[in-house]
C-alpha cells in the first residue's frame, strides 16, 4: 500500500517541516512546488516534483506516478500586504490553483486533504477570542482566498466524498530544533526573522508598523505557534482522515497573544542583544488582535502546543539564524 503523501509547498517554511515529520513517521513526503517562494535545498526528506498548481497536466502526472494516500496542502501566496495591492494574484494562485488541485485529487481517487488555512479568514473582530464557529469575514484577499478554498472543500465533500481537515492557524514561528531546516523568505515579511535579521545586522532596523492600535502598548497582538507544534497537529489531522473519520475544522493557537513590542523585548532577552527598531505607519490589512480561544484541537485530536512559549520559538529560530544553513 502506498505510503506517499503529496505535500504542496513542501519546499517552503511550514511544508519542509511537515516533510521531515512525515518521513519520521514512515511516510514518503512527495513535495510538489514551483519554487517561486520555496527552496529546493529544503527538500531533504523525499522526492521533489517541480510543478505549478495551475498546471493540471503536471498535477495529473504526479498523482499517477505516486498515487498518494492524502494531500497536505501548504502551497499558497501568503503576504497580506501584497494581497491588498494585488488581489487578482491571490485569487488566481491560491483559489484557482487549489480548485485545480482538488479536481485532480478527485479524478485520481485521492480523497483526503489536510489544508493549511488561516485565522485571517476571521478578519477584524477586536475583543473576540476566536473559535471555529466565529463568523468568517476576511478583510484582505489572502484571507478571502483561503475562505473560498474551505468552501470548495465543503462542496467537494458533499458531491464527491472528499474528506478534509482544515487548520486555521495563527502566527507560525520557530524552526527545527535540529537546525536542518528553518524559516527564510525573500523578501522576509515575518516578525521574528525580521527581528533576528536586525539583531545580526542583516538589515539596519526592524520597522514596527503602527503604534496607535487599541492595545496596552499600541502595537498589534498576535497568537504565535511553534512550527513543530503546528506540524504535530497536521500529523494528527492526517491520522484522523486515514482512520476514516469525517471532515473537521480546527483553530491552532495557544490562546495567548503577544504584542509586537513584547516579542521585541523577548528577542532581546533570548539573544542577549539589542534589537534596532524604528516605528512606521500601520499597514493596510493588519488586524489589531488575533488570538485563538479554541480547545477543539486538544479535545478531539489530543493536540497541545508544548513548544509554543515565546522564548523557545525565538530560541529555535535564533539557532537556525546562527547556523551555517541559514541562507543569506
Amino acid at each position: 500500500m502506498s505510503r506517499n503523501i503529496l505535500v504542496t509547498g513542501g519546499a517552503g517554511y511550514i511544508g519542509s517541516h511537515a516533510c521531515k515529520s512525515l518521513a519520521r513517521q514512515g511516510y514518503v513526503p512527495v513535495t510538489y512546488d514551483n519554487l517561486s517562494t520555496g527552496w529546493a535545498d529544503a527538500v531533504k526528506f523525499g522526492p521533489l516534483e517541480r510543478g505549478d498548481l495551475l498546471d493540471r497536466t503536471r498535477l495529473d502526472e504526479v498523482f499517477a506516478k505516486y498515487q498518494p494516500l492524502a494531500v497536505m496542502h501548504f502551497g499558497a501566496l501568503s503576504d497580506v500586504g501584497q494581497s491588498m495591492r494585488e488581489p487578482g494574484l491571490y485569487w488566481h494562485n491560491n483559489a484557482c490553483g487549489s480548485l485545480n488541485l482538488i479536481e485532480a485529487m478527485v479524478d485520481a481517487g485521492c480523497l483526503n486533504m489536510v489544508f493549511s488555512s488561516t485565522c485571517a479568514t476571521y478578519g477584524e473582530q477586536d475583543g473576540v477570542t476566536l473559535h471555529e464557529e466565529c463568523e468568517q469575514r476576511p478583510i484582505n484577499a489572502y484571507g478571502a482566498s483561503k475562505k473560498a478554498i474551505e468552501e470548495m472543500l465543503s462542496n467537494f465533500g458533499e458531491s464527491h466524498g472528499l474528506k478534509s481537515v482544515v487548520f486555521r492557524y495563527f502566527n507560525v514561528a520557530g524552526a527545527d530544533p535540529e537546525t536542518e531546516i528553518g524559516e527564510f523568505h525573500r523578501p522576509e515579511t515575518h516578525l521574528i526573522p525580521l527581528i533576528l535579521d536586525a539583531v545580526m545586522g542583516r538589515r539596519d532596523a526592524l520597522t514596527i508598523y503602527g503604534t496607535d492600535y487599541d492595545t496596552p502598548d499600541g502595537t498589534c497582538i498576535r497568537d504565535y505557534v511553534h512550527v513543530v507544534d503546528l506540524i504535530d497537529a497536521h500529523l494528527k489531522g492526517l491520522a484522523r482522515l486515514l482512520a476514516g473519520q469525517g471532515s473537521r475544522v480546527f483553530n491552532l493557537g495557544t490562546g495567548k497573544g503577544f504584542s509586537v513590542r513584547e516579542v521585541v523585548t523577548e528577542a532581546a532577552r533570548v539573544t542577549g542583544r539589542d534589537v534596532p527598531h524604528v516605528t512606521g505607519a500601520r499597514r493596510p490589512g493588519d488586524c489589531t488582535r488575533l488570538v485563538s480561544g479554541s480547545t477543539r484541537a486538544n479535545a478531539e485530536l489530543g493536540w497541545s502546543p508544548e513548544h509554543s512559549t515565546m522564548g523557545q520559538m525565538i530560541g529555535d529560530a535564533w539557532k537556525w539564524h546562527l547556523s551555517g544553513d541559514y541562507r543569506k
